[in-house]
């Protein structure tokens, strides 16, 4: 198919889609459902999560500072228009992660009101993707000063915060169709302490659990059974698998855990995906080379416990951010890149196999060494700058994603 005849299709698709991006025609699936139904899911990163211009980003402020309007360009991405999400829906993704920082953006602390026009930035960036009929998950993400204090001495404070501010989020949002999911909290920890937590920090994030849960049920609407995702403490599924870590929240009525999902992140092994200790990972490759001692039955085996442990008690699992960097030697990075499409083709196999939905880490950072999670170029109009990252999330083969001659491979 020509060019342009892609381009105009995926476009009226989406125009097409746009009749049930609220309320209408969309059944209500369980979390299990929504997850598996989820082909490829891709993170908006860089984006939303930005503090504005000149903003601390490490500030526990609720202000709504001149500028705020722009802030999702502080970090250098262009501003999102509706060509960035049809060019990831062209690529073979059916899901979209949008972390969201609120506190820039807080006209009134007391009642942790939120600014309109950010608000309706929000609302216009979720209806591009349920135009393209794309699952959508927003998220309360770098709350400075929600995940930075954990502690007991916070709790109760950072709960009324909490409480206030997903009441504000949720009502906004309640006559939304159920593609639309709500995730609590991000990457819970004490600043500079990605280590293991204390039975206060565990604690703390079991209270903000089971509080965003409560909140968003009341509103109503749609929200009474909406897809809700809770976290693990710093999204390290290592710190809830053990007995007392993770504290399933008690949701509304009859629900049950039927809509609840556990939350996890996954840059795993990180001595080859975000360190660059190895150049390689798995069977086929060592031949060429020293290879990260976690390789697929580690892989394989971690998903049978996260299953054991959530999925056979009803939850749904997303794996909210996962990723591989490029890194490479010299001279070798077309073999790696085809070690990163192998990673990422086992990755999605086993756990679609086990119905997670996941969605992988896109920074639109490019280059060899860490923090390297580009995909699409937006700079340059989507342009796929990792085509072997692709190859290997949706099977999709392309020189861009606004210039392509084949049709997305089937998983």
């Amino acid at each position: 198919m020509k060019r342009t005849s892609m381009t105009l299709v995926v476009s009226s698709l989406c125009a097409a889609m746009s009749l049930g991006s609220v309320t209408g025609g969309y059944g209500q699936p369980t979390a299990k459902e929504w997850n598996a139904g989820v082909k490829a899911g891709w993170n908006l990163g860089n984006q939303f999560e930005c503090p504005p211009y000149g903003f601390d980003n490490e500030s526990f402020a609720l202000d709504d500072p001149e500028g705020a309007d722009r802030a999702e360009t502080a970090w250098g991405n262009p501003a999102v228009t509706r060509k960035t999400i049809e060019a990831v829906k062209r690529a073979g993704f059916d899901a979209i992660r949008i972390p969201i920082r609120w506190q820039c953006h807080i006209t009134n602390s007391a009642a942790m009101s939120i600014s309109k026009t950010w608000m309706a930035r929000i609302k216009e960036v979720v209806g591009y993707c349920l135009d393209c009929d794309m699952k959508v998950i927003i998220n309360v993400h770098h709350e400075k000063w929600l995940e930075s204090r954990p502690t007991y001495a916070c709790r109760e404070e950072n709960c009324r915060r909490l409480a206030l501010l997903w009441n504000n989020i949720a009502s906004e949002f309640r006559d939304y169709d159920y593609r639309l999911a709500f995730a609590g909290t991000n990457e819970v920890h004490e600043k500079d302490n990605w280590g293991a937590p204390t039975e206060e920090n565990l604690a703390v994030q079991n209270a903000y659990n089971q509080m965003f849960v409560e909140v968003v049920r009341a509103t109503g609407g749609n929200n009474a059974k909406r897809h809700l995702i809770v976290q693990t403490y710093v999204c390290n599924p290592d710190f809830g698998l053990h007995d007392g870590d993770f504290i399933v929240p008690q949701d509304a009525g009859d629900n049950a855990n039927d809509y609840l999902s556990v939350e996890f992140h996954f840059y795993n092994p990180w001595d080859y995906c975000g360190e660059c200790r190895y150049y390689y990972w798995g069977a086929p490759f060592r031949q060429y080379g020293e290879t990260s001692p976690s390789d697929e039955k580690t892989l394989a085996d971690f998903f049978d416990r996260v299953s054991a442990a959530w999925s056979d008690r009803g939850l749904g699992i997303v794996i909210g951010e996962w990723g591989v960097t490029d890194h490479y030697k010299s001279g070798e990075a077309d073999r790696a890149h085809e070690n990163a499409t192998y990673y990422c083709k086992t990755f999605i196999a086993e756990a679609r196999k086990r119905g997670f939905s996941t969605f992988i880490w896109d920074n639109n950072a490019f280059g060899n060494g860490r923090e390297q999670f580009g995909i699409f170029d937006r700079h340059r109009g989507m342009k796929v700058r990792s085509p072997w990252i692709l190859e290997g999330v949706t099977g999709y083969q392309a020189v861009s994603a606004t210039r392509n001659t084949k049709k997305p491979k089937k998983q």
